[in-house]
C-alpha cells in the first residue's frame, strides 16, 4: 500500500512538474514573440531614418554634423542585437538626434510642405507609437516570465531547465522626452 502512495507521490510531482514547465515554456515563447515585434519596429525605424536623413540633406544641407550624428547613433543600435540593454541605450541615443532631425521642420517652410518629408515624418511616428506598444507588451511578458522564475514552487522548475530570467528593454526617458537642441544659426 505505502509502495502505491509512493508512486501516485511521484506521479503527481511529476505531473506539476510537467504543467509549470509547459507554462514557463509558454511564458518564455510570449517573451520571445515581444522582443521579435520590438525587433521588427526598430528596424522599420531604422530604414525609415534614412530616407528622412535624405529628404531634410535637401533643405538643410548646413546640418551635416547631425546627419552625421545619425548614421553614427544607427548603425550603433542596429549592431547592438538582442542584448536588451545595449539595445535599449543605443535606442536611446539614437532618439535624440532624430528629435532634432524632425524639429527642423518647422525651421524649413519649404521642408515643412514637402509632402515626402510629411509622410516620412507620420510614418516615424506611428512607427515610435507602435515601438512603444511593442516594449510595453515585451516588458509585461518579460515580468510574468520573472515572476514565474522566482516564486515557489516554478522556481524549482526553472532553474532544472535552465530557463533563466530576461531583462526589460528600457529606452531611456530622457531620450523620449529630451527637447532637441537645434542651432539654425551657425553651421554644424
Amino acid at each position: 500500500m505505502t509502495g502505491l502512495y509512493i508512486v501516485a507521490g511521484i506521479a503527481l510531482f511529476a505531473v506539476i512538474a510537467i504543467v509549470l514547465f509547459n507554462q514557463l515554456i509558454a511564458k518564455r515563447q510570449m517573451v520571445n514573440n515581444g522582443w521579435a515585434d520590438i525587433d521588427v519596429q526598430l528596424k522599420r525605424r531604422a530604414d525609415l531614418i534614412p530616407q528622412l536623413v535624405t529628404t531634410v540633406q535637401a533643405y538643410a544641407a548646413h546640418e551635416r554634423q547631425l546627419f552625421e550624428d545619425i548614421a553614427e547613433k544607427r548603425n550603433a543600435a542596429l549592431a547592438a542585437g538582442d542584448n536588451t540593454a545595449q539595445r535599449g541605450a543605443a535606442e536611446s541615443a539614437l532618439s535624440r538626434p532624430v528629435g532634432r532631425l524632425i524639429a527642423l521642420g518647422e525651421a524649413y517652410p519649404d521642408l515643412k510642405a514637402n509632402q515626402n518629408f510629411l509622410d516620412l515624418q507620420n510614418e516615424l511616428s506611428d512607427t515610435e507609437n507602435k515601438i512603444e506598444m511593442a516594449r510595453r507588451f515585451y516588458n509585461g511578458a518579460v515580468r510574468e516570465l520573472n515572476t514565474a522564475a522566482e516564486t515557489f514552487p516554478s522556481n524549482v522548475v526553472a532553474g532544472a531547465f535552465g530557463i533563466a530570467k530576461r531583462s526589460y528593454f528600457e529606452i531611456e526617458a530622457a531620450g523620449d522626452r529630451a527637447v532637441p537642441d537645434i542651432n539654425l544659426g551657425q553651421p554644424s
